[in-house]
């Protein structure tokens, strides 16, 4: 299953569907945009004949080539691999710089069944993994939006969202939701002094938290401009909110443990059913 090519850069996973130019053409752009190589992988099970297989991979390579300049075209790479989808992306996970799955829109990622490859990369990967969907705009302009939680976990995420908005001169978003679960519940919800002291209280602590997040991230990363943004509770619905106006959003993974598709954080999950916006789930090697 490992793959034959020593350092694959971005790697595309596609199968032949329409929903793969997209991850095709956001791929190719990613490529010469870092200056690395551009890796088209069929993963086909044993079964499948290996001349479609192949009469795909070359319509693929054909595809990037259209649409790229030879200046400036990244070097192509294809390969067809023998085998389950998630083992084979995971495993060249490992020497990747980023890999792009495709997916068929909000529809079909609102019924990722259990075993999809999608949940599984998320999981697994080694490397950063891009979802794009199929109706994506793949805008060029716009600013990066990354969540951000209080813990030490949310530092990957972090971390990559300053490295992408610098590569692309653009505006950093920096999103924290706090929870206003400590603030006195009233039944009609008159504001008492009580209640305004401990909201005040919590919306300056929440931006303490944010701005520990992001210390020495802002001196790494002088020519990032960062806006600072901290709401009340639902991170998932915040992100939507401004997902639109962004030309990519990242969201810190949900880690290795529990069983694929089905123990993915909430605001990952809700993020990459709902967003058409290219999604960057941050991942440690």
């Amino acid at each position: 299953m490992s793959s034959a090519v020593a350092q694959p850069g971005i790697v595309v996973g596609i199968d032949g569907a329409a929903h793969s130019h997209a991850a095709l053409r956001w791929g190719a752009r990613e490529a010469v945009l870092r200056n690395t190589a551009l890796t088209l992988v069929y993963v086909a099970a044993s079964p499948q004949p290996k001349l479609q297989a192949h009469r795909v991979l070359e319509e693929a390579v054909r595809f990037v080539e259209d649409m790229t300049d030879e200046h400036t075209r990244p070097p192509i790479n294809s390969e067809l691999i023998s085998g389950a989808p998630v083992p084979a992306l995971v495993d060249l996970s490992r020497k990747a710089d980023l890999i792009v799955a495709g997916c068929r829109g909000q529809r079909a990622v609102r019924r990722l069944p259990f075993g999809s490859v999608l949940p599984g990369l998320v999981h697994y990967a080694h490397c950063p993994v891009a979802v794009i969907h199929s109706e994506a705009s793949l805008p060029l302009q716009g600013p990066v939006l990354v969540g951000i939680h209080g813990s030490p976990a949310s530092e990957p995420a972090t971390a990559l969202a300053f490295d992408e908005a610098s590569r692309r001169g653009a505006e950093l978003i920096a999103l924290y939701a706090w929870t206003d679960a400590e603030v006195p519940a009233l039944a009609n919800r008159e504001w008492t002094g009580l209640t305004r002291r401990s909201w005040s209280a919590l919306q300056s602590a929440a931006e303490k938290t944010l701005a520990e997040r992001l210390a020495g991230w802002q001196e790494r990363y002088p020519d990032v401009t960062v806006q600072r943004m901290v709401v009340v509770n639902r991170p998932a619905e915040r992100l939507l909110e401004h997902a639109g106006s962004a030309q990519l959003v990242v969201v810190g993974s949900p880690g290795r443990s529990g069983f694929a598709g089905m123990v993915l954080g909430s605001v990952c999950t809700t993020v990459l059913r709902t967003v058409c916006t290219p999604v960057i789930v941050a991942r440690q090697r």
